[in-house]
């Protein structure tokens, strides 16, 4: 697929980064993973991100990568792959396996190096020849500043077809940034990665979301920002309220523990069974912060529980 074509799958499109269903042995739920995938072939998405940080890409063997990557291409033949990859030889892995786009990962260990050593990063990237998405991780986050001059040149770039924002907490970085992006580089996709502030970061711009929230309650999501782009504002609002929500009690301290809390919403969903929702590099969460979730969804009107 061409990146013309990509970014018009992508535009105005829910891509769910998905997490992977582990038992407390450490290993792949099969099971599970099917039933993820047959949910999401369900759901008005342009594709799904696997191998980002959600899908503790970085951290997965390379064995687990590929048993990954190449379910969810058999799954989902007609939607969009991206795979998150921090380094050559692995986005040359996800390329061999069927994936669409890359997701860079942030060069955390190029934090306080020079703009030229970041961009060497993505440029190595990028020879891979498949559509690049950069991502600006706000450094709180975990991620790396970068300022409008080395987005400039990141843009410059072979293969990029836009950025992902996540900030976590800040929408005045967001704002900065948006507005940046519209003004110069208005034929990129700016994708939003603001689980807690989703509603307000497709009205300041977006284009597209890629967020970790979409793996659960996905339809909502999906339709929030499909009545948004069609000017139904009365809709948007009211569903925009439900998303907050389920941020809220999903994207809260620990931070970390928001994959625990997204594969146990797809547990309550009936998606994936209750021995697969172990994140082996996540904290362990106490019983009462499960059941606040448990306790949001059950409150939940019928009609959003999809």
């Amino acid at each position: 697929m061409n990146a013309r074509d990509l970014k018009e799958q992508l535009h105005h499109r829910l891509i769910p980064a998905m997490p992977v269903p582990f038992t407390s042995e450490r290993i792949i739920h099969h099971d599970s993973h099917v039933h993820m995938a047959e949910y999401m072939s369900d759901m008005p998405i342009g594709g799904v991100a696997v191998w980002a940080h959600t899908g503790r890409g970085l951290l997965l063997t390379e064995e687990e990568r590929a048993e990954v990557l190449t379910h969810w291409r058999e799954s989902l033949p007609d939607r969009i792959i991206v795979a998150g990859a921090g380094s050559r030889e692995m986005a040359e892995h996800a390329k061999s396996l069927g994936a669409d786009a890359i997701l860079c990962h942030p060069p955390t260990h190029l934090r306080g190096q020079a703009d030229e050593a970041i961009i060497d990063y993505h440029h190595e990237l990028s020879r891979v020849g498949l559509p690049l998405i950069l991502f600006y991780l706000y450094e709180a986050a975990g991620g790396i500043n970068y300022s409008p001059q080395l987005l400039r040149k990141l843009f410059a770039l072979p293969n990029v077809i836009g950025v992902k924002i996540a900030t976590l907490d800040s929408v005045m970085t967001f704002q900065t940034l948006a507005a940046f992006i519209k003004s110069e580089f208005p034929s990129k996709l700016l994708i939003t990665g603001e689980d807690r502030f989703l509603g307000y970061s497709l009205m300041m711009g977006a284009d597209a979301a890629l967020v970790g929230m979409g793996a659960a309650l996905t339809a909502l999501q999906a339709e929030m920002m499909h009545a948004l782009y069609a000017q139904d504002f009365d809709r948007f609002l009211y569903q925009s309220k439900f998303v907050d929500q389920f941020a809220m009690a999903t994207f809260t301290n620990p931070m970390e523990g928001y994959i625990s809390r997204m594969l146990y919403t797809l547990s309550w969903l009936g998606v994936v069974s209750p021995e697969a929702i172990y994140d082996p590099w996540g904290p362990g969460l106490p019983e009462e912060e499960i059941e606040k979730v448990g306790d949001f969804l059950t409150a939940l009107p019928m009609e959003v529980k999809r």
